[in-house]
């Protein structure tokens, strides 16, 4: 039996029964209209409203799209629509169950259904990044030959992940997270829609908040427990789904956390001061908190960034690179996965030694700088790489310091007004025990006078 009558049986049913599906499938959008976020993509003549025919001279581009973005951003829900809009077969795989057997039972299976009845087929491939590359290969002659629509899915940077020729031979659309004012406005259509809850509940403002914290950007988790939550008010004989029992139902406790209000920036200072203080349990719980609280990943790892740098620094030169990893990580992988990333960073800044001294050190800079001490640069550290500039003694008398054995000269560097000052006053803590001996060794060969 083709894929695509079970596809189609499961249509035929809701359709007699829509209750009978849950609400994440009812509330699938069935044209591009209708979907959620992603406005970049949505755009009038658009690559992907020309793929359903939309604008003038219809459908238009590659054969094969490849969506990149977080869980739960809706590239099942685009493949659906296009499958919809173009009257396509619409054949879904996974590559986490599916193997190159059943790409050509459906490439196979797609052929005769365009030779027999000119009925063409988007394939979906969720999960395309877990394919190996004898698996992705498979695909290409039904991507090159157009035997079907291929429309894959990736959470991970399909520059890594995906083949280089099937790569080449896609468009690559890059789905955003959805932000809270996206689910908000598909949790109320929800709440209102035939074909979703039908006004049966209410949802307050405080429960909605919630709900947006635990969907973490995710429309189908939001939907998902919007529904158990509904569900679980209606059993009650509530018209109004209480906060409380949304968290009995998602087993989720409400964290007390406003991510635009004191809450945020609170437990924002008192994960980077657990840091700075070296507590690494506190700098965990707040860290939770934050996490819990549906807090941005990325405002974490910023922070962590700056913690690395202002509290750390030359102490422990790897803790900056760590963090920056993190936040990298975090960009490419979002929820629920980055919390294991933002755990790691933060465990390594908070029992990392610790040392202001590179805050120190550029704030003093900055204050002379701001005062007026500046003055002109020596003129033997001048650009002497134009004409006329030897005339006026630029570059002249300039001591290259390679040519030396120790690679180091005694010549001025500073500013007349500024030679004499050091801005950089290191500790003795951890790797920054050797800069300290670097820069007394420096200043010595460098003849500066001690002040």
């Amino acid at each position: 039996m083709e894929p695509d009558l079970f596809t189609a049986a499961a249509e035929e049913r809701q359709e007699k029964d829509p209750s009978a599906s849950p609400l994440a499938v009812r509330m699938r959008p069935r044209t591009l209209d209708e979907v959620v976020g992603q406005q970049h993509l949505l755009k009038p003549g658009s690559p992907l409203r020309r793929l359903v025919g939309e604008g003038a001279g219809g459908p238009a581009g590659p054969s094969s799209v490849i969506l990149w973005g977080p869980p739960g951003t809706g590239k099942t829900t685009l493949a659906y629509v296009v499958s919809k809009a173009t009257n396509k077969r619409f054949v879904e795989l996974s590559a986490i169950t599916a193997g190159v057997k059943e790409v050509r039972a459906v490439i196979d299976g797609a052929r005769r259904a365009t030779g027999g009845f000119g009925k063409e087929t988007v394939l979906f491939l969720d999960e395309i990044h877990r394919f190996s590359k004898a698996q992705q290969d498979s695909l290409l002659p039904a991507v090159e030959n157009r035997w079907v629509t291929l429309i894959a899915a990736t959470t991970e940077n399909p520059y890594f992940s995906v083949i280089s020729p099937l790569l080449s031979r896609s468009l690559l659309l890059t789905l955003e997270p959805l932000t809270d004012d996206d689910l908000r406005g598909l949790l109320r259509r929800a709440l209102a829609d035939e074909r979703g809850l039908k006004d049966a509940v209410a949802l307050p403002e405080d429960t909605e908040d919630h709900l947006l914290r635990i969907a973490g950007g995710d429309a189908r988790r939001a939907l998902t427990a919007l529904e158990a939550a509904a569900g679980a008010a209606l059993d009650k004989g509530e018209t109004e789904v209480a906060l409380g029992t949304l968290e009995e139902t998602v087993d989720r406790a409400a964290v007390k956390y406003d991510r635009d209000g004191d809450q945020h920036y609170d437990v924002a200072s008192a994960l980077i001061k657990s840091i700075r203080g070296s507590d690494v349990d506190a700098a965990l719980h707040y860290l939770a908190r934050m996490i819990e609280a549906g807090e941005d990943p990325r405002f974490i790892a910023r922070r962590l960034m700056i913690s690395a740098s202002e509290d750390i620094g030359l102490a422990d030169p790897n803790a900056l690179p760590i963090a920056v990893a993190a936040a990298q990580a975090v960009a490419m992988i979002g929820f629920p996965e980055a919390a294991l990333t933002l755990s790691h960073a933060t465990i390594a800044l908070a029992l990392a030694p610790k040392s202001n001294a590179a805050t120190t050190a550029i704030g003093a800079a900055l204050e002379d700088v701001r005062k007026g001490l500046a003055g002109p640069v020596p003129p033997h550290l001048r650009d002497g790489h134009y004409k006329g500039a030897a005339k006026l003694g630029h570059a002249q008398g300039y001591v290259y310091p390679h040519d030396l054995a120790e690679g180091i000269a005694e010549q001025q560097y500073a500013p007349d007004a500024l030679q004499d000052r050091e801005y950089y006053t290191p500790t003795r803590h951890g790797a920054e025990a050797r800069y300290a001996d670097a820069v007394e060794w420096t200043r010595q060969h460098l003849g500066r006078k001690r002040s």
